[in-house]
Parts: structure tokens; sequence; C-alpha cells
């Protein structure tokens, strides 16, 4: 077991405490679960970040729109900007605090700020409405009074005929992704699926690792999804934490580069820059990709840009020659247009795309339509 930060070892008992005494109020009734109208799938991780959960969410809602389920995303839209209105400052003051829960509106200025990189990107990604809120079960409320409400308003001939029917059906085939959900257990749900990787096998509890849960917490999942590439080595040690017939699910991982120039549209010598939990992870994809990556810089997970963080990656370009730079997804949506262009000045930015494929999509789609029938 390793620890990143290894000054931490004397809190982890602390922490551990903490969650069983959570526990314990949960099976005594104390901590209460709500349950929406529609079924919940969850999406999850143990791990704090860096296990890959936003492109897993994006082929789960791909998949499951592309089988006729209207899907929309519940995420808490960490590191958003929220704010309640002040009883000591006027109103207009406040004017640029985003309310508690909200819809991801990609048409705002500065969308990321706003409602969060990880939601915008899905928004952007799958085409699906994405309520942000820390109070999932309101945010699913509101959604699902939208919805309601959209069909309502809809003055199509098809839905004047027989309004009663389309509306029970849209009930029907329904489902809200609960985005980072497996410790969020106040909300029910039809699915437990949690995304498990090496390093989470690894790793220690908060504060000393990023372990929110200890692996033995696998046992409340439904299914769990490994990356192709590590299957084979932790296959067996998963098994042993699983439930009896817990399903084990696999994913295939694959940097997608912008068309004409693929991997060269940042040049042979970009810097690649990112903020996400596991840098190394985006390092090494990049490297096997064959990009010829000439120095990188790692933020802070959510990073939110600066001014000086750009002229911080301008001169760490210019001190290497490089010919452009290559980032994330998550973190290009962080970039204002200003950012971008000073970026240009040494050369284009290329945006790195993580796809996930799941492996044997048609089991995975039986299983989840058994469980939300």
């Amino acid at each position: 077991m390793s620890a990143r930060r290894p000054w931490a070892w004397p809190l982890v008992p602390l922490y551990a405490v903490a969650l069983a005494v959570k526990a314990a109020l949960r099976r005594l009734g104390i901590l209460r679960t709500r349950k929406l109208g529609w079924p919940v799938v969850s999406m999850g991780s143990l791990s704090a970040g860096g296990a890959g959960k936003t492109p897993v969410v994006i082929a789960l809602a791909e998949m499951l729109k592309q089988r006729g389920w209207y899907v929309d995303v519940l995420s808490r839209g960490y590191g958003r900007e929220v704010g309640e209105q002040s009883h000591d400052r006027p109103a207009a003051l406040d004017e640029h605090r985003a309310p508690e829960v909200e819809r991801v509106d990609l048409g705002v200025e500065d969308a990321a700020r706003r409602f969060g990189d990880e939601p915008v990107l899905i928004a952007q990604r799958a085409g699906v409405q994405v309520w942000v809120g820390t109070e999932r079960f309101r945010a699913g409320e509101m959604a699902e009074r939208a919805a309601s409400a959209a069909l309502e308003a809809d003055s199509s001939a098809t839905l004047r005929n027989d309004k009663k029917e389309m509306l029970r059906k849209n009930r029907q085939t329904a489902v809200h992704l609960l985005d980072d959900g497996f410790q969020h257990r106040q909300l029910a749900r039809a699915m437990d699926i949690v995304l498990v990787t090496a390093a989470d096998l690894e790793d220690a509890l908060l504060p000393a690792g990023n372990l929110r849960e200890s692996p033995s917490a696998l046992c409340r999942a439904d299914a769990v999804v490994l990356r192709e590439e590590e299957f084979k080595h932790i296959e067996p040690q998963v098994l042993g934490l699983l439930r009896e017939r817990t399903l084990v699910w696999r994913v295939r991982r694959k940097l997608r580069f912008p068309a004409p120039l693929g991997v060269l549209s940042a040049g042979k010598r970009p810097v690649a820059f990112c903020g996400i939990a596991r840098p190394e992870s985006f390092w090494a994809m990049l490297a096997e990709a064959g990009c010829g990556v000439v120095e990188t810089i790692a933020f802070g997970d959510h990073h939110k840009y600066q001014a000086t963080d750009v002229q911080r990656l301008l001169g760490a370009a210019r001190s290497c020659a490089a010919t452009g730079f290559v980032t994330t997804e998550k973190d290009w949506v962080k970039l204002s247009g200003a950012m971008g262009d000073r970026l240009n000045e040494v050369g284009p930015v290329c945006v790195a795309a993580l796809e996930v494929k799941l492996v044997d999509e048609a089991e995975v789609a039986t299983a989840l339509e058994a469980r939300l029938g």
C-alpha cells in the first residue's frame, strides 16, 4: 500500500472511524435514502479523483440514448462557484454566483467555472441534459419536473392525439445517471457501477492516499468496470472483494487526436499540460500514441486557469523550443478564448480526447435494461 501524503498517516484512523460511524448511522436509519421518480444508475469509484469516471459516464449515456432511453446526468459539479444571496450585500453583487442546483447551459460564458469542468464536458460529448448541485435528490426532482413540463408544453399533433400515453412512455424509459455517486448514498439507485483501477488497489485511505473508501466497499457494487489493459492483472484481486453475481465489465481507452494531423496537431515537439488527479496516466497515453512531448506540466485536479498559468506555459514552451501544446478536454473547457489565443503565440493547442468503449456493449446494455425495466 502506498501513500501520496505520508505525513498524513496518523490521520487515516480518524478518517476510518468517521466512515464507520457514518455506516452505523445508515444501518440505524438515521441517515436516510430518498428515491426519485425515475430509476438512477450510479457511476462511481473508490478514489477521490483520477479513475476516469467521466468518459465512462459519457459512454453509458450514449449507449442508453441509442437504445431509446431518455437520459440525463446528475452531478455534484465539483469546483463550481455557488453562492446564496447575501443579506449584507446588494443582490447585484451576487448576480455572478450560480444557484445551488441548475442545468448546464453550454451557451453561458465561462461555463466550466459556473457548472464545473466535468459536467460541461459530459453535456458537450454526450448531448444530454446535465444537472449540477450538491443535493443530487433536488437536482433529480428539478430534472424530472423540467422534462414533464417540456412534454406538456409540446404542441405537436402526435402529442395532442395521445398525450397521456406519451407521458407514460417517457416515465418508463427515462433514467438518471448519477456521476461520481458511489459514496452519495442519500439517493436510492437501481444499479451501482464502480470503476476500479490498479492504482486504487494499491492506494491508502484519505488523507494519506486518495481513497474515499477501502476496496472492501466493493461488496456494495452491482457491477465493476476495469480497464482492458489492467484486466488480467487485477481481476483476481477484484473478484475476491465482490459479492456473488456482481458483474465485471471492461472498457477500452484511447486518445483521439483532431483531424487531419492527428498526433502531430501541435507539431513534433509539444508541451503537454493538464490539471487532473493522475497526470502520469495522461503522459503515458501520449507516449504510447507517439506524441513527441518535450515537457510536461501538471496542475492540481480541477485547476482553474489564470493568466499566470498561461505565462508559465508560454515560458516553458519557449525555453525548450516547443511547437505547440497538447492537453485534455477537461482542461480545454476551462481555458478562455483569450488564454487559447495567448498559447497560440507559440503554436497550436491540440486537445486529446479520451474515448472509452465498453467491451461487450450489448451484454452491458442487456444487464442495465434488466435492472431498469
